[in-house]
């Protein structure tokens, strides 16, 4: 069955659906077949990696929503082994729609019942807030992946996730476990990200990842080309950097917290 680690963080611009597109594509790389799960109305992951969602007629609102075949909505991608489930307009009405539905925090996770077995990792892009879709993506998730950015007021906002997280783990999905926090945006000119760095890994309750995203150009350029960073240039740090953390979370599969 699939390892399924949702990538969660409530505030905007931390890099989180940059590490999702680019942590997907290092998994593939490493031979590790992956699925990507849009699960944000913005649908950045889903043209992040060149498919224009407005042009999509399903994807991941008509599996929740509708009785639509999860493996009908799952779409390729420029790399081998790395497939999408892409988010489409409609699935900003999906928080709305979901409310008045039975068993409406396990939509998702018994959608990708179907799919579990045909992948080594199923990741969960959420949304930047904790409504009834992240829900659903924690639920859906065996562990938790908490971008951080490397920037003031950073950690602030992280207990409420934290809170959320265990709410969810008490009352919905016992099993979910923090996989651990990733610094992005890390500036090593900028004696603050050092601050953020220190202050995660002396106060962050869990695990913090040894790899750490710099603040990069050509990762925020490669969105704009459609390409994971992998495919738009390898050789930058950031390519680099999301290599190292794909290695990481491999090296690691049988820890658990």
């Amino acid at each position: 069955m699939a390892r399924t680690i949702a990538i969660v963080n409530q505030k905007g611009g931390v890099g989180k659906t940059t590490t999702a597109v680019n942590l997907g594509a290092y998994l593939a790389w490493l031979g590790k077949f992956v699925l990507l799960v849009d699960l944000d109305p913005q649908a950045n992951a889903t043209s992040g990696l060149g498919i224009d969602h407005s042009k999509l007629t399903q994807g991941v609102y008509h599996s929740l929503i509708e009785p639509v075949s999860f493996r009908e909505i799952i779409l390729g991608t420029h790399h081998q082994g790395y497939k999408l489930a892409p988010a489409t307009p409609d699935l900003a009405g999906a928080r709305i729609e979901l409310v008045n539905l039975e068993n409406r925090e396990y939509k998702l996770k018994n959608s990708l019942l179907e799919v579990t077995n045909d992948y080594d990792y199923i990741l969960v892009d959420c949304p930047p807030s904790l409504d009834l879709l992240t829900v659903n993506g924690l639920v859906a998730a065996d562990e938790v992946l908490i971008p951080v950015q490397a920037e003031y007021l950073a950690l602030e906002g992280l207990g409420q996730l934290l809170n959320t997280v265990n709410l969810v783990k008490d009352n919905l999905r016992p099993e979910l476990s923090i996989l651990g926090a990733l610094v992005t945006m890390y500036d090593k000119r900028n004696k603050l990200s050092g601050q953020v760095l220190n202050d995660l890994r002396q106060h962050f309750p869990y695990r913090v990842f040894k790899t750490i995203v710099p603040r990069n150009v050509r990762l925020t350029e490669a969105p704009s080309f459609g390409q994971s960073i992998l495919s738009y240039d390898a050789h930058s740090v950031g390519g680099k950097a999301y290599q190292d953390l794909a290695q990481e979370i491999v090296q690691q599969e049988n820890y658990v917290y």
